[in-house]
Parts: C-alpha cells; structure tokens; sequence
C-alpha cells in the first residue's frame, strides 16, 4: 500500500473519481450494446415476441461476454483507456509501470471486469471501499484509473 501511495505522491497523479468511472463503464457498455445489436439486428428484428427477444439475446450470452473481453483488453492495452474513458478523460495504468498495462494485464483485468458483471457486480462495489478505488479487477491486474 505504501508503494502505491509512493507512486501517486511522487508523480503527482489523482485518482478517477467513482462518478467518472461509472459514467465510462455506462457508455462503454452503451457501445457494446449498439454494436450486439447490430450484429444480431435481423435475429432480434424477427423476434415474434418479447419472451423470443430475451431469447435471442441469452443465446448470444457468451458472445457479448467475449466482445466485452475483447474490446476492453484491446482499448486498455493499446490506449489505456476505453472510448468512455477517453470521454470522461480517466484511463488506465499499471502500478508498477505508470503506463498503459501490457497485453496480459489488460487480458486478466478484462476477464476478471466480465466475472464481476456476471456477479452481481460485486468486483465493482469494492471500489467504494478501497482507498485507491481499485475493484476487484483493478486489484488482480494491479492497475489504477487515474485522471488525464
């Protein structure tokens, strides 16, 4: 803990707010949202009913999963940040680096963001009670979400 509080302090970097943070996840998933629908535009389009609708969109479970995995390891690796993030001007750093997160770390702390959506979202409430804000993906890829 003190490492990081080290860090912070010695390159004078501030923490994304929770505020920020949520309005990026929104958007994010806003953007995920639009592009399944998209995809599944003629499925969902031919759906004779709500119930049929719900359908189409639990069989595409595992796909939406694995576009989330995707888009967020691919935005947080090449830019640290996510298109929302990069709205909300937040983004994503590796600890012990102080730069965007290598292609293994944006993989875990995507993987780790997808099961802490699958649950309840409990990976996510942790941050209100951490002193740096990090949620449960944060603290397994050792990252934090700092302002720009």
């Amino acid at each position: 803990m003190r490492n990081i509080e080290a860090v912070l302090n010695r390159e004078d970097i501030k923490l994304a707010t929770t505020r920020n943070r949520a309005l990026a996840f929104v958007i994010d998933d806003l953007i995920i949202s639009l592009f399944m629908m998209a995809i599944f535009w003629d499925s969902i389009v031919n759906a004779s009913s709500i119930e049929e609708t719900i359908m189409v969109i639990n069989q595409a479970f595992f796909e939406i999963m694995a576009l989330k995995v995707i888009y967020h390891t691919f935005f947080i690796w090449k830019y640290g940040q996510t298109i929302g993030k990069i709205v909300v001007k937040i983004r994503v750093i590796q600890i012990n680096t102080i730069d965007n997160p290598n292609l293994l770390i944006s993989i875990n702390r995507a993987i780790f963001r997808v099961v802490s959506e699958i649950f309840f979202y409990v990976g996510f409430i942790l941050a209100f009670f951490d002193v740096y804000k990090q949620s449960l993906h944060d603290k397994t890829a050792k990252t934090l979400v700092i302002n720009v």
